[in-house]
């Protein structure tokens, strides 16, 4: 079942879905964002999602999902195809600026639920594409 809850995640990422997303988590949800800090709950990740929403336009392909055979583990490879649509913070100024970019996934799952997401992708490499 954590394949699926994890592709199911995806799959709502990939359609906008944020509600959808959120249905993928458990009440004890923990989002580690590459090089950021800890949110915790479901609000705080709505919140985010809603954030990069606002700055980001992506989409997930080539995607590969694993899991452990007791189903409480999970990953998956994917990349993220983009447009940079505003200035993030202290970021570089976004201008509309096209980026492709590899980058992964960690999940604990736990009773059919996704209790935390790490994700990982190369900043450095994100800010020469857009720079």
């Amino acid at each position: 079942m954590s394949k699926e809850t994890i592709q199911r995640y995806y799959d709502a990422f990939n359609a906008g879905d944020i509600a959808g997303m959120a249905d993928c988590l458990s009440d004890k949800f923990v989002h580690d964002v590459n090089e950021g800090d800890r949110r915790s709950g479901k609000e705080a990740f709505a919140d985010f999602c809603a954030h990069m929403a606002e700055c980001y336009r992506e989409t997930l392909t080539d995607m590969v999902v694993f899991a452990s055979e007791d189903g409480t583990r999970g990953a998956a490879e994917f990349v993220v195809n983009g447009t940079y649509l505003k200035t993030d913070g202290d970021l570089p100024e976004a201008k509309g600026q096209d980026y492709r970019l590899p980058a992964g996934g960690f999940f604990t799952l736990e009773d059919g639920k996704i209790t935390r997401v790490t994700t990982y992708y190369n900043l450095s490499d994100w800010i020469q594409q857009v720079s």
